[in-house]
């Protein structure tokens, strides 16, 4: 028996535009950037050419063409293949061939549609004002060649002008409605870009939101634990002989809680990441409260820091700012300002503002070889966040510092008494 084999599924045709749809779709088209549009005008050239045949041989409206007739009727449908691209030399060049084919009082019928397309192709892609003068001059011209030829033919042609009225209007009509419908299309589509513009933006933000957490987080604890660490290996390099244990003890027990505290903040941090649906994940934001444990850790590496904190409360924002800028400042002073530096960090309030210095008496640049960060850079975002400003750069009399000040919606605060550690 041969092996049965089973028809892959059908795959279902797209749907059809609609006869409505795609009428619609050829009015709403600007005719002057269509597809294909000399090949149509050339098949709507040929079916009017027929009809004007058919209209000629079968009406009595004047008498048949003779061979002058029929080349002037066959003429006269020549120019419409090239309608869109040059409406108005085409209009001049139909009525110049009609004007003689009436005055040879042809059949007046056959070339009725060549005429009425020409005026509506100008009118439909003209200005109103060019196709109402174009309409009149039209007119003028075709009334003044009937009355040298039949009077009555003349008076019926002004009796008929209407059509030519309807015409014309009707092309300004399907003009302003194209530009009605480019003008919403157009719209839509800025709208669009705006949408993915303030989404890019977005991104934007919310990556720089989390490389300045990231790099708040680990440069901060990376420092601390690597100043710990050189203490430790200097305690037992000193005297092998005469070990320090307890001082060896602290140094680990320090690196210790130095890793438990940036692996919980990079824990919340993540938290945010996955759930970012959350706001409220991150728990509180880091304040005033918390820069005495910022000058405990830098002491734990040596600073001999000097903190002057306000009491009180300031928007959580600011307060959050003003921490990661202090964390920072005290992070490059570890990091730079030599062996043992001492840093004073003093936030004062203003009227409307915090301001907040960090001070410190090393050597004011990065030591030979050093990696260029983007402390400084992430600081500067952190006051601009708020609406502040930041300066940082060594002092005169040596050493670097950096000031900022932060608005506050309300100057609330008490300046508190300076925290001393000799």
């Amino acid at each position: 028996m041969h092996p049965t084999t089973t028809a892959p599924p059908a795959t279902a045709a797209p749907d059809r535009p609609r006869l409505g749809e795609r009428i619609m779709a050829v009015i709403n088209r600007d005719p002057q950037t269509a597809p294909h549009g000399t090949r149509n005008d050339a098949v709507l050239a040929a079916v009017l050419l027929a009809l004007a045949v058919f209209l000629a041989l079968s009406t009595d409206e004047g008498r048949r063409p003779d061979a002058l007739g029929w080349t002037l009727l066959c003429a006269t449908h020549v120019p419409l293949v090239w309608r869109r691209r040059h409406p108005l030399l085409v209009l001049m060049a139909v009525v110049a061939l009609v004007g003689p084919y009436h005055a040879l009082d042809n059949n007046h019928a056959a070339t009725g549609a060549a005429s009425y397309v020409a005026l509506y192709t100008l009118a439909v892609t003209g200005r109103p004002l060019r196709t109402v003068l174009t309409g009149v001059a039209v007119l003028t011209v075709s009334v003044s060649i009937m009355l040298t030829v039949n009077t009555h033919q003349a008076v019926e042609l002004i009796r008929i002008s209407g059509w030519v009225i309807a015409v014309l209007f009707a092309g300004v009509d399907v003009r302003y409605y194209r530009q009605y419908v480019a003008g919403i299309v157009e719209r839509a589509e800025r709208a669009e870009r705006t949408r993915e513009e303030e989404a890019r933006r977005r991104v934007a933000e919310e990556r720089l939101r989390i490389a300045r957490d990231l790099h708040d987080l680990l440069a901060h604890s990376i420092t601390l634990i690597g100043v710990q660490t050189s203490v430790a290996a200097h305690v037992l390099a000193a005297d092998p002989e005469r070990l320090d244990r307890a001082a060896v003890a602290k140094a680990l027990d320090d690196i210790a809680e130095t890793c438990r505290t940036a692996r919980g903040e990079l824990r919340t941090t993540l938290e945010v990441l996955r759930e970012h649906d959350a706001p409220d994940a991150r728990g509180p934001l880091p304040g005033l409260h918390g820069l005495a444990d910022l000058a405990e850790a830098a002491r734990v590496t040596g600073a001999r820091v000097e903190l002057s904190v306000p009491t009180g409360t300031v928007p959580p924002a600011v307060g959050a700012a003003a921490y990661r800028i202090v964390q920072e400042a005290l992070t490059n002073a570890v990091r730079h300002a030599g062996p043992e530096p001492s840093v004073r960090v003093e936030v004062r309030t203003e009227p409307g503002a915090l301001r907040l210095s960090v001070t410190d008496d090393g050597t004011g640049r990065p030591a030979p070889g050093a990696t260029p960060g983007f402390g400084l850079v992430g600081m500067r975002e952190r006051a601009r966040s708020v609406g502040g400003t930041l300066d940082a750069g060594p002092r005169d009399e040596g050493g670097f510092a950096v000031t900022a000040v932060l608005p506050t919606a309300a100057p609330t605060l008490t300046t508190g008494t300076p925290e001393r550690n000799g």
